[in-house]
């Protein structure tokens, strides 16, 4: 109930900020109406712990005011089993959050992101070059400074070939230069290949040369999204493969195979604070437990982003840094729960 009534709200907002660059790009109609479609989903799920949270609240709030509760657990029933039916809806909740973050919001994930990319992006945005270390194959490993994916380009490029661990051959250039119009041929500035034999080393120089190498371009494109794009299974292959190629960014994407087990799982633990907060009688009715329970959800939400924001910018296990949010808050949930049975 309480996604109908905040979508709507976000959709609009969105729009209203967005509609002068939907125009100027001309972005066709059926691409916007898709790409509105996906942000439903994944707003949506962004907003699943507070909307939740936001409904048990209600919902209790409704039987306390109405002493419900206390006729209830007058009656010799425990605590416990009036939080049975809760668990209940939790256990489903949480089933279909993780099928739904496993392959729903992955599809969503990735028209909402490429409608942003191709018309909602600033003109004036500043393109930010940078450097890409690879292993493409199980024999070459590139490198290449002040990558540029828009302008194709890259500089102090190198590619090393290695049989086992013997270094077969090294190729640099000074520049490097994607040809758009073929397939897999670049320009290399200052070609040098130094092939590596037993007795000496053999140089081979020239000024300029165009050559096929071993990888498309768009594979050295480190797109900060792709993560959120794949379902669960082509996630976990991705992570293998990016392992293998020496990615700088495997903490990001193991970020989000963590989180997308730890959001749904923490539907327990956010039904079992609601019910705790909003259990008992306050004066002040429905609105403080409201109070507190936004409060309470926010800070989920804030600390939430935090930690993953930390894990992503430092060394710290993407598995503790995803889950601290979740432990922190179970303990909560523990010592509210023996609060409110008494």
């Amino acid at each position: 109930m309480l996604v109908i009534l905040f979508v709507p709200i976000g959709i609009i907002i969105d729009f209203s900020e967005k509609v002068d660059k939907i125009i100027a790009n001309e972005a066709p109609l059926d691409e916007t109406l898709e790409y509105y479609l996906n942000f439903t989903i994944y707003f949506a799920n962004l907003l699943f712990p507070i909307l939740l949270f936001l409904s048990v609240i209600w919902f209790t709030s409704k039987l306390a005011n109405n002493t419900e509760i206390v006729a209830f657990l007058s009656s010799g029933v425990s605590f416990y089993r009036f939080l049975r039916p809760y668990f209940y809806g939790a256990t489903i909740v949480c089933l279909f959050g993780i099928w739904f973050s496993m392959f729903v919001v992955p599809a969503a994930s990735a028209g909402y992101n490429e409608f942003k990319f191709n018309y909602l992006k600033s003109a004036n945005a500043v393109e930010k070059p940078m450097d890409v270390y690879r292993q493409i194959n199980d024999h070459e490993v590139i490198y290449a400074r002040n990558f540029s994916p828009e302008r194709k380009t890259a500089t102090s490029f190198t590619l090393e070939h290695f049989e086992g661990e013997e270094l077969q051959f090294k190729i640099s250039a000074s520049r490097l230069q994607y040809q758009p119009d073929s397939t897999n041929i670049y320009s290399l500035s200052n070609y040098v290949k130094r092939i590596v034999t037993d007795r000496e080393d053999i140089l081979i120089k020239k000024n300029k040369l165009d050559t096929i190498l071993p990888f498309e371009f768009d594979e050295l494109t480190p797109v900060t999204y792709i993560a959120e794009t794949l379902n669960y299974n082509e996630l976990k292959e991705f992570i293998e493969q990016e392992k293998r190629r020496g990615s700088p960014h495997i903490n990001r994407y193991m970020i989000e195979v963590y989180r997308r087990w730890s959001i749904p799982t923490s539907t327990f633990i956010l039904t079992l604070i609601a019910v705790s907060v909003s259990a008992i009688k306050r004066r002040g009715g429905m609105g403080v437990n409201l109070a507190i329970g936004m409060a309470l959800g926010f800070s989920f939400v804030f600390i939430d982003k935090v930690s993953v924001t930390v894990a992503e910018k430092s060394t710290i296990d993407p598995l503790i840094a995803v889950w601290s949010t979740n432990f922190v808050f179970a303990l909560v949930a523990i010592y509210m729960l023996q609060k409110a049975k008494r």
